[in-house]
């Protein structure tokens, strides 16, 4: 088989995706019992291409597990742990800009009473 493109890929349904998935399975497989019993120089070649249209047909298969996931939990109050954002530890138990920005009721009494005097510059 020749090389797909991802993004024709894309387009097809999950059955399809698994469907082509099994048939390039099983083309491995025969490219591997003739690289064993010493194949023609062309199939040992065509074995990374087939490896590597695997990869992109259970990537896709993935990916579009994931954006099916981040649908259903749209609405939802909290999300699973693989469809948060990735970002550091540190930054993750940041307090939030709500969080940071409150203040303590003597500091808006403070602020209140003595609030920052403004001058204005004679010229």
């Amino acid at each position: 088989m020749a090389r797909i493109k991802v993004h024709e890929l894309r387009e097809r349904s999950k059955t399809d995706l698994q469907s082509q998935l099994q048939e390039f399975k099983a083309e491995l497989a025969l490219l591997r019992v003739a690289k064993v019993t010493g194949g023609a120089p062309n199939k040992l070649s065509k074995i990374k291409v087939v490896r590597k249209s695997i990869a992109q047909v259970l990537t896709v298969i993935s990916q579009k597990q994931k954006l099916a996931l981040r649908e259903a939990y749209k609405s939802k109050k909290f999300l699973p742990l693989d469809l948060r954002p990735k970002k550091t530890r540190a930054i993750r138990r940041r307090l939030t800009k709500h969080q940071a920005s409150l203040k303590t009721q003597r500091e808006k009494k403070k602020e209140m009473y003595f609030p920052l005097r403004k001058y204005a510059i004679k010229v």
